[in-house]
């Protein structure tokens, strides 16, 4: 009976999913004869995305940013234009890095570098001179898209290979720029190979290192379809991103998007109270944000009433409980928590009804996705155990690309994620195992204490982590911002946890600071706060 229930739930979400990506919109024969071509000619790459959207819908805006509005149309004669100039500058095993902000020109150069069969490299808008420098040289970059705003840091590195501008403030820009690149006369092109991407690690543990992946039929399912199941983004409707979009979430849904065929609104810098006037002017119905960017949305005073908004999809970072009780109560039941990591992909969902009942919950792992908990030993711990989190995502990781991989266990990777099922089958990040603490001789996982934290009613945000200790090995500390007019003592804080967790757990450090140092991705910078 059960597995009758699953199938046809199975077959009600494919029916909807059909009707809400445009599949069954009516199409001429002879572009949807042209469809599977574009796979022959690039494989499964985001240019592929791109050409299908063009061929599907034309003349549907396909992004809006602060320059206005480009149809898929316009965009992929851009791209094809920008790539048959580019060919002539890449060599056997080289590749395109993108260094830019939120709008066309990074739609642009993805869509026109993968298109070549070459690696494209997505770059973090946060480097500076030193880290770009050795990014650039390590990945065998020789052709740089970026935004005139980073120029100066280009400027710093070593970087000898061709610059174009993706986005320029001024009249006269000092390097060449895609608009010039587009005046080239397309050119027919076949990729010799499927270019891969690379998504850069957050490179909290060390230096940056990238993770290419090839996509196929098994990421197909698991990363687009098995999202859209859970998921209910719609074909023709706006969707914001505010993530990066070099970020894994961010660029996840910049090519679902194009693949739905929806129009995608973008804004180079995240401003919450701009991000709900887009929503409210374009009539967005989904929005993709890390959680710091919910927390800022919670912050605007007075937000425009927001009747188109359907979905607000998170990731990138821990959701604590208390965050999702409080956006829930504001802008209803819309919350949707994605996980995943820059090796595996995207591979579990919480939906709304998943967060109203357990709000600690990343959901149940998406269709296609092979998910275990696993001991020190390979063995799969009991429900509601704390073990190693495996995944198969269906995302073939190809190792990172100066070399080395992740563990695997039975053809599944290991994500370095301490995590657990409940007795639903929903799945719980404990944290991760480089960030259990062992103080005494006591485990201690900071995330439950940072939720207990959080929980206290003049607590905006706060960070939680191990710092050694003579005595006890390690200790933990807390780094505390206050709410607004508070004045809420370190004894208090030490109070509330002493009250309602184990005397080990109760942090022995409490600063307060104005806010935590975060990441262009909106994880916060540990190792920051401990040299501070």
């Amino acid at each position: 009976m059960t597995d009758l229930r699953e199938a046809l739930k199975l077959a009600t979400g494919t029916a909807r999913v059909l009707r809400d990506v445009g599949v069954l919109t009516p199409i001429t024969p002879c572009r949807l004869a042209r469809i599977p071509l574009q796979v022959v000619r690039f494989g499964f790459t985001p240019a592929v995305a791109g050409a299908m959207a063009a061929l599907r819908h034309p003349d549907r805006v396909a992004v809006i940013d602060e320059r206005g509005e480009i149809t898929y149309g316009e965009l992929e004669a851009r791209a094809a234009a920008q790539a048959t100039a580019l060919r002539e500058l890449l060599g056997p095993g080289e590749k395109v890095g993108v260094l830019c902000r939120n709008h066309r020109g990074f739609v642009e150069a993805v869509s026109a570098g993968s298109r070549l069969g070459h690696d494209v490299v997505f770059l973090n808008t946060d480097f500076s001179a030193p880290q770009l420098s050795r990014v650039l040289e390590n990945e065998d970059i020789s052709v740089l898209v970026h935004d005139e705003e980073f120029s100066p840091v280009v400027d710093g590195c070593s970087f000898t290979g061709a610059r174009f501008l993706a986005w320029h403030d001024g009249a006269e820009p000092a390097l060449p720029t895609l608009d010039d690149l587009a005046r080239t006369e397309a050119e027919p092109l076949v990729a010799g190979r499927t270019g891969k991407i690379v998504i850069l690690t957050s490179g909290t543990t060390g230096p940056p290192k990238g993770a290419a992946h090839e996509f196929g039929p098994a990421a197909l399912v698991s990363q687009g379809y098995g999202h859209l199941l859970r998921v209910p983004l719609r074909s023709g409707e706006p969707l914001l991103i505010g993530p990066p979009l070099f970020h894994g979430l961010g660029l996840t849904y910049l090519l679902t998007g194009l693949a739905l065929g929806a129009p995608l609104v973008l804004l180079r810098r995240f401003d919450a109270k701009a991000v709900l006037e887009a929503v409210a002017r374009h009539r967005a119905g989904a929005v993709i944000a890390v959680p710091v960017m919910l927390q800022r949305l919670l912050d605007v005073p007075e937000a425009p009433r927001l009747r188109s908004l359907r979905v607000v999809l998170t990731g990138g970072a821990a959701l604590h409980p208390n965050l999702v009780r409080r956006f829930r109560r504001r802008f209803g039941e819309v919350l949707y928590n994605a996980y995943g990591a820059s090796e595996t992909g995207w591979a579990a969902i919480a939906t709304p009804d998943d967060l109203r009942v357990a709000p600690g919950t990343i959901g149940r792992p998406t269709l296609g996705v092979k998910a275990r908990v696993l001991g020190d030993g390979g063995e799969d711990v009991p429900q509601g155990e704390v073990g190693t989190l495996y995944l198969d995502s269906g995302l073939e990781f190809r190792g990172y690309t100066g070399g080395g991989t992740k563990e695997f266990v039975d053809g599944l990777i290991s994500t370095g994620d301490l995590a657990h099922f409940d007795a639903e089958g929903r799945l719980f990040i404990d944290g991760r195992a480089d960030d259990m603490i062992v103080s005494g001789g006591e485990n201690v996982f900071p995330g439950e204490v940072e939720d207990l934290l959080e929980q206290h009613p003049e607590v905006a945000e706060v960070a939680v982590l191990g710092v050694e200790d003579a005595e006890f090995g390690q200790r933990l500390a807390a780094w505390v911002v206050r709410a607004p007019g508070s004045e809420l003592t370190e004894d208090e804080l030490k109070a509330h946890v002493r009250g309602r967790l184990a005397r080990y757990k109760v942090p022995r450090d409490v600063s307060f600071v104005a806010e935590l140092p975060r990441t262009t991705t909106g994880k916060v910078r540990r190792t920051a706060l401990k040299e501070a």
